[in-house]
């Protein structure tokens, strides 16, 4: 049995599954580390202002945590059961000085802290995380030299609305927790739709179509800005290429497609099947007039309860002091390309409304024809470095075709890593239970059993199209937020002590949500990692993982408790440990964990020409008085220390496990 320096058996895929060295079906449940390294080490959080002007002059180590630390979080990890990280980086974290100029002492951090990673028996895929393009455009992951090199003027961002940045709306002299008048809660995401964000992807994935006159250091600007996002993917990967238990790299983490294949003057207000999203409802052609330097009303949409979706609430006048974004030197190079024409006053002269949708005669698809063709060039790139290692693909988040997809032209070792959130508590902050609905699907949810099926379905869709094809799914994130109805958990949590459970009705709402989607990832059979882990989150909901008010952290050292034991820091933790099979002697065919009666089934097809056991993960909190064990035609060892049952079949064919508390 072939074993890294990790002591973790090498994983390969066997159509749509995880197998190890000796055939084994493998599940691999993680979790994400960590939010926070979305931002420079110590105090880029987004609880301080910025103006973004030191882009070049920052630094990423210590992102997740320092070195020193590694031993009390990777320990409570273990100790969780978990044995899958997505680790995070971000293209600036490696890139920040300037083109070409990578970090070496970041580079090397990263390499230690995933060789430590394994030390701690944890497999990791590399996650070059992004959101809305970048920092100084309300989230992160790109350089801040790519704005002004697309023309972007940064002083300007936000001023124009090209961007909504928590740093420049906040008041930080205000000692509310929350200003919700200046930035709403969960607002980020709104920036896709605004213009820095529509701009910079449509250059990134469709310059060479969309901008063909547009040029740097004698290449077409897609081809600039990605040969410089893959060099830095590049630079890593050669640092961690002898580390076996590193699987691979998600490539882009929820990819965007700009304006591609959107009509230039079409407003998506929820009309023609379009997809109507909170926020100002921007059509590309409204941004680029705004960026050049008008003010406009346009319509704002918002959340209805009444009609279980979003709908038209009013009007919102942008860039009210009419700047331009433009930097001296520069135009928009999508007018310079004849997508639209103003006259002297301002107005349209003329417009192309297909100019994202069509490139001469040929309709414009994103993910076949610039999403995918990316994917696959930044694969064969990290092949060359690493041909054994998994690709984690993701597709478009707002408007995913999985089936189509997985149809055709993806890399080698291809993984679908899609992500899944439970939208409605995710941006209202509330898990409305019994009762509750869905706001993508705009139906209500009656109880519990309810609402299991509903995540069933959702994850169904996400991994059905993919095992059709023989890919194998890990779901990338899930999770919730803690800071729930204006974070009472932490105000219970406070009122009850430092020596409190870290369960009971602190956590209830938590656990009930973590312990529905865990329901239906067992039903499932899926792999996952959880967002998120943040070893600097803090419960004050100024800061939460230290970007933009989110607090989805399973930890919080404001949860750390006087004696200090392997719970201390965990939020809800009852909602996420529970029983699972690691590793199984044949093909899983069912697994279930019932929380209420802490009741443990597992039905596979034992295949005995696999010579290594089944084991499964058994945390002792579930049977603090010992383990009933019903286990026909399997030989059992328990290591209580380790929290891990090892099963080897005595035959060939199906086998079921079923665990009870002793009494």
């Amino acid at each position: 049995m072939s074993h890294g320096a990790s002591g973790l058996p090498k994983l390969h895929l066997n159509g749509d599954r995880f197998v190890d060295t000796s055939g084994r079906t493998v599940l691999l449940r993680g979790v994400n580390l960590g939010g926070d390294s979305k931002m420079p080490w110590p105090d880029g959080n987004t609880r301080h202002p910025a103006d973004f002007s030191q882009y070049r002059q920052v630094s990423f180590i210590d992102r997740p945590f320092p070195l020193a630390e590694a031993e009390e979080h990777f320990g409570r990890l273990r100790h969780w059961g978990f044995n899958c990280l997505r680790l995070l980086t971000t293209w600036e974290a490696i890139e920040h000085a300037g083109p070409g100029q990578h970090d070496e002492a970041y580079l090397d951090y990263y390499a230690k802290l995933c060789e430590l990673a394994g030390e701690y028996g944890f497999y990791v895929y590399v996650d070059f995380h992004q959101d809305v393009w970048s920092r100084m455009t309300g989230g992160d992951g790109a350089p801040g030299w790519t704005l002004p090199c697309m023309g972007m003027d940064i002083a300007r961002l936000d001023a124009c609305d090209a961007a909504f940045t928590m740093q420049a709306r906040l008041d930080y002299g205000d000692p509310r927790p929350r200003q919700p008048e200046k930035y709403p809660q969960m607002s980020w995401f709104t920036n896709y739709s605004r213009p820095a964000n529509g701009i910079a992807w449509t250059l990134f994935f469709g310059g060479r179509d969309f901008a063909p006159q547009f040029r740097v250091e004698g290449q077409n600007i897609q081809d600039y800005l990605q040969s410089h996002f893959i060099g830095s993917q590049v630079a890593l990967a050669k640092r961690i290429a002898h580390l076996p238990h590193v699987l691979g790299f998600d490539l882009l983490n929820e990819p965007s497609r700009g304006w591609i294949g959107r009509h230039i003057s079409r407003r998506p207000l929820g009309q023609n099947g379009d997809q109507a999203m909170p926020g100002i409802a921007w059509s590309p052609l409204d941004a680029l007039r705004v960026v050049a330097g008008q003010s406009m009303s346009l319509p704002l949409m918002g959340v209805s309860k009444r009609k279980l979706g979003i709908a038209l609430v009013g009007e919102r006048q942008v860039n009210p002091q009419a700047l331009c974004l433009w930097l001296q030197g520069y135009d928009d190079p999508f007018a310079a390309a004849g997508a639209y024409e103003l006259d002297d006053k301002g107005s349209v002269r003329s417009v192309r409304d297909d100019f994202f949708s069509k490139v001469g005669d040929r309709s414009v698809d994103y993910t076949h024809d610039y999403l995918k063709p990316f994917q696959c060039r930044a694969a064969a790139a990290l092949h060359e470095i690493n041909p054994d290692w998994f690709m984690f693909l993701e597709a478009e988040p707002m408007n995913p075709d999985h089936a189509g997809f997985f149809a055709s032209g993806l890399p080698a070792h291809a993984v679908n890593a899609g992500h899944w959130y439970d939208v409605t508590t995710l941006l209202l902050k509330r898990f409305l239970h019994p009762v509750g609905f869905n706001l993508v699907r705009g139906k209500l949810l009656l109880g519990e059993k309810q609402r299991r099926a509903d995540y069933r379905r959702d994850l169904d869709d996400l991994a059905k199209p993919a095992s059709a094809a023989g890919v194998p799914t890990l779901v990338g994130e899930f999770g919730i937020p803690y800071d729930l109805q204006g974070g009472k958990a932490y105000q219970r949590f406070s009122a009850a002590g430092l020596a409190s459970s870290h369960t009971g009705r602190v956590w209830r709402q938590h656990e009930q949500a973590l312990g529905l989607m865990y329901d239906a990832m067992d039903e499932l059979g899926l792999s996952c990692t959880q967002w998120n882990y943040t070893a600097s989150n803090r419960n004050d909901l100024r800061v939460g993982d230290g970007w933009n008010q989110e607090d989805l952290s399973i930890f919080s050292r404001d949860q750390y408790t006087d004696h200090g034991g392997p719970d201390s820091g965990g939020r809800a933790v009852h909602g996420f440990v529970r029983p699972y099979a690691r590793f199984i002697q044949g093909r899983l065919q069912k697994m279930s964990f019932d929380r209420k009666r802490n009741q443990f089934e597992l039905i596979f097809l034992a295949d005995t020409t696999i010579p290594q056991p089944t084991e499964l993960f058994v945390p002792n909190r579930y049977f603090p008085g010992g383990v009933v064990i019903e286990a026909e035609g399997l030989t059992v060892e328990q290591d209580n220390t380790q929290q891990l049952m090892r099963l080897w079949a005595m035959g060939s064919g199906e086998r079921r496990v079923r665990l009870f508390p002793a009494k």
